[in-house]
């Protein structure tokens, strides 16, 4: 269950200065409170975030190395040395080679680029700098986007009589390569130690040739926007001018990949970048350099047609694999503070993408390795509070060879340690990161001013991504008048507070935004431009119950639904050993837990239960996190959990346990409210008579019993719900668009109801 916490929280001498600030740059307190709390608590700062400019580059001599790279560039220049360029295959690595290679060109240096395939291995290796020197024979190799942690490859290269230069961002191992080398980590009189791979290939650029280098800050935005580093200090200088330079002069290589998407960071990270890194992943990682860099735009177009294909066919293997990973957790459970995976037919391009996938819907780290012989190589993603570069540190007896950096890392294990490095991996992150640091938080703030105003200022927030995520608020609402886009769709729509909202696959939180429980709408406030209208947007990204009280309707009517499946099969335990059950578990474990109930009493005996986050009708996330679980959806989807522990039993099997041991208190009911129903004949009849005379609402029976009851039919709630429930299912009436139809003249018995046969038959056994 995700919590929210408050992305700001001043004293009142802070709030004083926000007050101050806003006033003086003519700003709305909300986005004056955004920008202080991020870091730019001076009129000076907040200028400089909202105005990024070209202005406040840094002196790339400051970086530690560059002096000599530069010197050493410029004798290969002189004494015309072959040079050659050693990228990596992703879209930094990519990227960086397009920005150094045109300017070593304008240099004066025509150089020889190489990028290895994914089957290579990460980084450099021996099998590659063969085929350079095979091929083309240097004199001189400057790698980008990779090199920092190859020193046995720098000393391969150096015994081929070849001088070699490093410039790579990621972070410094204990053994470094002999050479001239240029990294922001080090440290120097470079004040900003997160560009990315393509960053430093610039400031590279920008030392060899002047602002002529300011030309390529395009191909330097679209590596630092893929890369995933913080979008902050000299990195959004970067990739704000590098927009500016896409929008005013696109090169045909970005127009032929963005076609009528606007320019934006997120179209950058989720439209080019994944084109370019499909390349690589499919094995054909040169075609993303050529495009890159090749002046001939017939060719760039058919290249962007392949990496098309490419992206289309690697969202399908990434879909199918990330279904296999599904299945293996399912097996195998995901119960540790880190999921690690395993498999002999991945494909190891697709991995990273899957890992990040599963890191982000289990709230752990993730790795996903593909077996090769007696090795298995994988790579690891992280979530925002763990750094999972440490972590390998942590334990790398057990590892082959490791890089990367704090979200993200490729590690190689052989297969005889793997086991112990799993070990090893989950009790580094157990000891070294409490439990709270594995909750899913999404920072919210106050909107103290008029949303359209605020919508405008956040735009001049851009560009959003690591580090300076969009802005999120949220508002407090109840029973909600939200309907599907259209029928079968998965996207919802409706009105809160003032805002019209849209929910994007949000379907499955529909019953949760109609009923009176009380819940969080978190939000990203947008304006919607369409020819040239300007209407303002609230974008939905999560709604979280807050499970204290409501929504009994639809409790009631999960129940009902459930009560003609088969009878639960379940250990029986008394109310006292289910909630030492608890307490061991929830000691032991962060992970596994699923305790159902249905009757918000139930909880007043289960003291070991208390804290425990209350999701409602189904899981909010399938993380199997110890969860309180009231009233699930018939079929609810719980296989993810170790135990599903009923702490009032329900009517019947409810929902889809897998392997999961289930237990149930034998104490008490959790279905007191259907031996309360009026199962007889002459009941069910005078029911259908008064339905069939009114005009019900409602796409649901709790939402066509509410509306009896506004109508005043006299019936009640929970009656008429259940009459509505068996009447359906007798084929009396259906649920059209709304709108509750009944069919006259229909010839049926009750007995061939499920739901009515199953409330008899418990009435009967109470």
């Amino acid at each position: 269950m995700k919590k929210l916490v408050r992305e700001y929280d001043f004293s009142p001498e802070q709030l004083q200065t926000v007050r101050a600030l806003a006033a003086e740059l003519s700003l709305t307190e909300t986005t004056a409170s955004l920008l202080f709390a991020r870091g730019q608590d001076t009129a000076e700062k907040m200028r400089a975030f909202l105005h990024p400019s070209r202005e406040r580059f840094l002196s790339p001599f400051l970086m530690k190395g560059m002096k000599e790279a530069v010197e050493l560039i410029t004798r290969a220049r002189d004494e015309g040395w072959r040079v050659a360029v050693y990228g990596d295959y992703d879209a930094d690595g990519i990227g960086a080679c397009a920005i150094l290679s045109r300017a070593l060109k304008r240099f004066g240096v025509e150089p020889y680029l190489f990028v290895p395939e994914r089957s290579d291995g990460y980084g450099m290796s021996v099998a590659a700098l063969d085929k350079i020197f095979d091929e083309f024979l240097p004199d001189l190799v400057v790698t980008v986007d990779c090199g920092i942690s190859n020193a046995a490859e720098v000393e391969y290269i150096k015994e081929q009589g070849a001088y070699v230069i490093v410039t790579d961002h990621h972070e410094l191992p204990e053994n470094l390569p002999d050479c001239v080398t240029v990294n922001p980590k080090f440290r120097d009189d470079y004040p900003y130690d997160n560009l990315c791979g393509a960053g430093v290939a610039f400031k590279l650029a920008c030392a060899l040739i002047g602002e002529a280098a300011y030309d390529l800050l395009d191909f330097a935005a679209l590596s630092t926007v893929a890369d995933s580093v913080p979008l902050l200090g000299e990195n959004r200088d970067i990739v704000a001018e590098g927009l500016k330079r896409i929008e005013s002069a696109p090169r045909p290589a970005f127009s032929a990949l963005m076609g009528e998407r606007e320019v934006s960071a997120q179209t950058l990270a989720f439209s080019i970048a994944p084109r370019i890194n499909a390349a690589g992943r499919m094995g054909d990682a040169h075609a993303a350099l050529q495009m890159f860099t090749t002046e001939n735009e017939e060719e760039i177009y058919a290249l962007a047609e392949k990496l098309n294909l490419y992206n289309s066919e690697r969202q399908r293997c990434c879909d199918e694999l990330q279904a296999q990973a599904h299945a293996l957790i399912r097996e195998e459970g995901a119960f540790d503070s880190v999921v690690v995976l395993a498999a002999e037919r991945w494909n190891a391009g697709f991995v990273g993408i899957v890992a990040a996938r599963i890191a982000e819907e289990y709230a752990r780290p993730a790795l996903l390795f593909v077996r090769h012989g007696e090795m298995l190589k994988g790579s690891a993603r992280s979530i925002e509070s763990v750094n999972i570069f440490e972590a390998l540190k942590g334990c790398a007896e057990e590892i082959e060879e490791f890089g990367g950096h704090a979200q993200a890392a490729g590690v190689n294990v052989r297969a005889e340690k793997f086991e112990d490095f799993k070990r090893s991996l989950n009790s580094y992150i157990q000891s070294h990161y409490a439990r709270e640091d594995f909750t899913p938080s999404l920072p919210v703030c106050e909107l103290a001013d008029d949303p359209e105003r605020v919508a405008r200022e956040i735009a001049m927030l851009e560009p959003f991504g690591v580090g300076n995520r969009r802005p999120l608020f949220a508002v407090e609402a109840g029973a909600l008048e939200a309907s599907l886009l259209r029928p079968l769709s998965p996207h919802v729509s409706f009105a809160a507070a003032g805002i019209p909202f849209m929910y994007f696959n949000g379907a499955n939180d529909l019953k949760l935004l109609k009923s009176d429980v009380k819940k969080q709408l978190v939000f990203e406030l947008n304006l919607s431009r369409y020819k040239g209208r300007e209407t303002l947007k609230g974008y939905v990204r999560a709604a979280v119950a807050e499970g204290e009280a409501g929504g009994e309707a639809e409790a009631f009517e999960n129940m009902l639904l459930a009560a003609g499946n088969r009878p639960l099969r379940a250990e029986k335990l008394s109310a006292e050993e289910v909630n030492n059950l608890i307490a061991e578990r929830t000691a032991a474990c962060a992970y596994g837990l699923c305790a159902v109930f249905h009757d918000r009493a139930t909880l007043n005996h289960y003291p070991a239960a208390k804290g425990l986050p209350v999701d409602v009708f189904r899981p909010s996330s399938q993380g199997a996190a110890n969860i309180l679980l009231y009233a699930p959806e018939a079929g609810c989807d719980l296989a993810s959990f170790r135990e599903v522990v009923y702490l009032d039993s329900p009517p019947a099997e409810e929902a889809v346990v897998g392997a999961a041991r289930v237990v149930a208190c034998k104490d008490l009911c959790g279905y007191r409210a259907l031996l309360g129903l009026d199962a007889s004949r002459a009941a069910l009849l005078e029911a259908f008579a008064a339905i069939r005379n009114a005009r019900l609402e409602g796409d649901t029976y709790s939402e066509l019993a509410r509306s009896a009851t506004a109508q005043g039919l006299g019936l009640g709630e929970e009656q008429t719900l259940f009459a509505l429930a068996v009447f359906e299912e007798l084929g009396l009436l259906s649920r059209e668009n709304g709108r509750l139809r009944v069919f006259r003249g229909v010839k049926t018995e009750l007995g061939r109801s499920s739901i009515y046969n199953a409330v008899v038959r418990l009435q009967e056994e109470a």
